[in-house]
């Protein structure tokens, strides 16, 4: 094993490819292994420092020959396709390449002796719960996003203690920024917006934009996430990681308008989500030492400048649902 080798997956994406180039840049000394299907992700994404696959987790056989060829010290794994909203109608797709693809990963790092599996969750598993949401609070998701991550954080939490697998599972919320996928029609809202506003486009908002959510600009975490693998006070925590201060829909929205200037914006249909979602953060800052730097203003003005940078490439769209029955008017063919 090399204690300065690490593997991330959902490399291309933006958690994975910005942790990518902060350790590259921060510990010139340690290795990068990235892996990704690109589904979601983008190779541009990639720091040409990084020995990068394109692989898909669910596959035994190709990440058992990644783990047996590079035996990394530390693993983080990013990857999945989080579009919470969509995932009552996608439900066979979300579990395979959450809950299987993470039982996977799970395995190589127990066969491997990893010295620890950073697992990033999402405040989805909280559902509607009472907010601000804490660490300590009974989990209660409402979408097959939310059980197939709580049921990824169990798993891990059973191999820690029957295998004695170390690990750290970081519930980030609303992450944003440079290197984000703004092409995907059902995730990432400042991203969908930016999107929208570069193809002329009004911005859409669900509902009546009320729903409280906290944002995180990705540079900010970057350092936490470096920690929630190496230091010893992340070993065996489940910790909430983002920004400390909550917003609205639409207050996210004129903020953003702001920055760009312009923009239209129209409400559709609410659909089923949670109202409000904001965490506390305390743990974040006395386990990770997180600190809450950039503004929502600053962030998405940054953001934005990088996004106008970006090629027009086309919007995904699923070609097929595995479930129309009650399927939104904005998601219908």
């Amino acid at each position: 094993m090399s204690d300065k080798t690490v593997l991330i997956t959902g490399g291309a994406g933006l958690l994975g490819a910005r942790l990518s180039d902060w350790i590259v840049t921060n510990k010139p000394d340690y290795k990068v292994v990235s892996i990704d299907n690109l589904s979601g992700g983008y190779i541009e994404n990639i720091n040409s420092n990084v020995t990068f696959y394109e692989a898909d987790c669910v596959d035994r056989t190709q990440i058992e020959d990644i783990f047996n060829r590079h035996k990394p010290s530390y693993v983080y794994h990013m990857a999945a396709y989080a579009a919470e909203g969509l995932s009552p109608f996608i439900r066979c797709f979300n579990y395979e390449n959450n809950l299987l693809a993470t039982a996977n990963i799970v395995n190589n790092c127990i066969k491997h002796d990893v010295k620890r599996l950073v697992f990033t969750s999402t405040m989805a598993v909280y559902g509607h719960g009472n907010p601000p949401f804490d660490e300590s609070h009974q989990p209660a998701p409402i979408d097959p996003y939310g059980v197939a991550k709580f049921g990824c954080e169990q798993d891990i939490q059973i191999a820690g203690e029957q295998h004695g697998l170390d690990w750290c599972i970081i519930r980030p919320h609303n992450v944003y920024g440079i290197k984000q996928n703004i092409w995907d029609k059902y995730r990432n809202v400042l991203g969908i917006w930016m999107y929208q506003v570069l193809n002329n486009k009004p911005m859409t908002i669900y509902g009546d934009g009320n729903q409280v959510r906290s944002f995180s600009y990705i540079d900010d975490c970057l350092e936490p996430l470096w920690k929630a693998a190496v230091d010893y006070r992340a070993s065996k925590q489940i910790i909430n990681l983002g920004g400390t201060k909550d917003c609205s829909i639409n207050e996210a929205n004129d903020i953003l308008k702001s920055v760009i200037g312009y923009g239209e914006t129209i409400h559709l249909e609410p659909r089923h989500e949670v109202k409000y979602a904001h965490p506390t953060w305390k743990k974040s800052v006395d386990l990770l030492d997180y600190t809450d730097k950039t503004s929502l203003e600053d962030g998405l003005r940054q953001m934005w400048n990088w996004a106008k940078e970006q090629p027009m490439r086309e919007q995904f769209i699923w070609n097929e649902y595995e479930l129309d029955k009650g399927i939104y008017s904005f998601w219908k063919k």
